[in-house]
């Protein structure tokens, strides 16, 4: 679609959402025809991000969101603003880490069970699900799920390992349903989960580039 350009948004209406660091992109929310549309600008990092390393995440994250047209809950309508930056659909929400676990209800995990599956049925895997940073609340009740910025795609790849990546990547809806509501989890999904923490053992591709996210030294109780 085509949408608004770089000299176009300096005139609009927006808010900084996070200003991000180093290689990140300046995230804002931008209002134009009505809408607001969350921006990923790189324009303000250094020439070596903006030359090389922007436009592959944005043309790799726009990609990815193509493949996602018309699958609720997540942000598809998306534009190419400059080499520099991409304009998402702004999607209204709470993020998840915001809730509290008594407002999680079973029916909430089955939503993100089902939006999950959505996706990999669009031969997409997010890959950062495990924590609660990518998941927002609605303002309807459903879950949300955004930055497709480190997903992947999996029709290349053979069956047996599609069906491990999808396995972990659902791994992240599995640990919260084993946190917040265990006894409803019920044998299959605990069975699954227990399959991908072992994979997940020997996972080399976290976070960006196969770059293992740094932990705190405290052992994990599930």
């Amino acid at each position: 679609m085509k949408g608004f350009s770089r000299e176009e948004m300096a005139g609009l209406p927006s808010r900084l959402l996070r200003d991000g660091r180093a290689a990140n992109a300046r995230v804002t929310c931008v209002t134009w025809q009505g809408r607001e549309w969350t921006v990923k600008d790189f324009a303000p990092r250094n020439w070596w991000v903006r030359t090389f390393l922007a436009p592959f995440l944005l043309g790799h994250e726009y990609k990815i969101l193509q493949k996602l047209t018309a699958v609720d809950g997540v942000a598809s309508d998306s534009f190419v603003v400059d080499r520099h930056a991409i304009a998402i659909a702004f999607l209204p929400g709470t993020p998840l880490g915001k809730k509290e676990p008594s407002e999680i209800s079973t029916q909430f995990l089955m939503d993100m069970e089902n939006l999950m599956q959505r996706v990999h049925e669009k031969g997409v895997v997010h890959l950062d699900t495990r924590g609660t940073g990518n998941w927002l609340v609605s303002p309807e009740g459903k879950p949300l799920l955004i930055d497709f910025q480190a997903a992947l795609t999996t029709e290349w790849m053979p069956a047996s390992w599609r069906r491990i990546i999808e396995l972990v990547d659902m791994s992240g809806v599995y640990k919260k349903w084993k946190q917040w509501q265990p006894q409803t989890m019920g044998a299959e999904r605990e069975a699954l989960f227990e399959e991908a923490q072992k994979w997940r053992r020997k996972w080399i591709f976290e976070g960006y580039f196969g770059k293992r996210k740094r932990r705190h030294k405290k052992k994990r109780s599930y």
